[in-house]
């Protein structure tokens, strides 16, 4: 490719509106891979907190020990951990009140637990709605300044006497730079989003399902009290 088609120059060369499309999709592209390298690491701590608070939970120990531990950690609580200390606090709060039965205290514990589980997926989900915009409306910002880079173009042949290819081809190059950056951003965003989504989904399948399992045990342990 001649020096004068080089990358650098079709950019500087291109119109100002193409110019102001590229710096948009470099900025969305940058700002995307930052939120890609922060959910993988978010995400990543998520699946090695809950595997060990879990681990922890089912291996038998007084979880009124657990509770003042977690009540204690100075590092914050999150995950099933997060999910576990609202139901418990409730749970232990609603034990001590003389009018609340057996139904009332497990409805009372599970709704503490669901707000904690809105709370993680929140937490979890920051980040994923820019990611899907980036995705989705990038390769149409780059579409938009190739077009109006070669609109550019062919209107600067109205100039000349004799139209050859030598005289657009440099106004094209510079238009489809903005198609591939649009591209360029948009790809990995979308593939971050697809992966991440489903990460999230199956913490948040996860969670769903130490709740029920921790309810069924609450109620289990309240009824042998009550028999006792």
């Amino acid at each position: 490719m001649p020096a004068e088609l080089s990358l650098l120059d079709l950019v500087l060369n291109a119109s100002i509106v193409v110019q102001l499309v590229l710096v948009s999709l470099v900025l969305a592209s940058i700002i995307s891979w930052s939120m890609i390298f922060d959910r993988a690491w978010v995400l990543k701590r998520a699946r090695q907190t809950t595997d060990d608070f879990e681990q922890r939970f089912w291996s038998g120990g007084d979880l009124g020990a657990l509770y003042r531990d977690l009540e204690q950690d100075q590092r914050g609580v999150s995950g099933s951990a997060a999910i576990f200390r609202a139901g418990f606090k409730e749970y232990m709060r609603l034990r001590k009140s003389d009018n609340a039965g057996l139904m009332a205290v497990l409805q009372g514990t599970e709704r503490s637990m669901r707000v904690a589980l809105s709370r993680e997926m929140d937490r979890l989900e920051v980040n994923l709605p820019f990611l899907a915009t980036v995705g989705s409306t990038s390769p149409y910002v780059g579409l938009f300044g190739t077009v109006w880079g070669i609109m550019y173009a062919f209107q600067a042949l109205g100039n000349v006497k004799q139209a050859t290819l030598a005289l657009v081809a440099p106004g094209i190059s510079e238009a489809l730079v903005a198609t591939a950056m649009g591209l360029f951003a948009a790809i990995p965003a979308v593939v971050a989003y697809n992966r991440y989504s489903s990460q999230v989904e199956r913490l948040n399948n996860r969670y769903q399902e130490f709740m029920e399992e921790f309810s069924t045990l609450l109620q289990r342990q309240d009824q042998g009290q009550r028999r006792g």
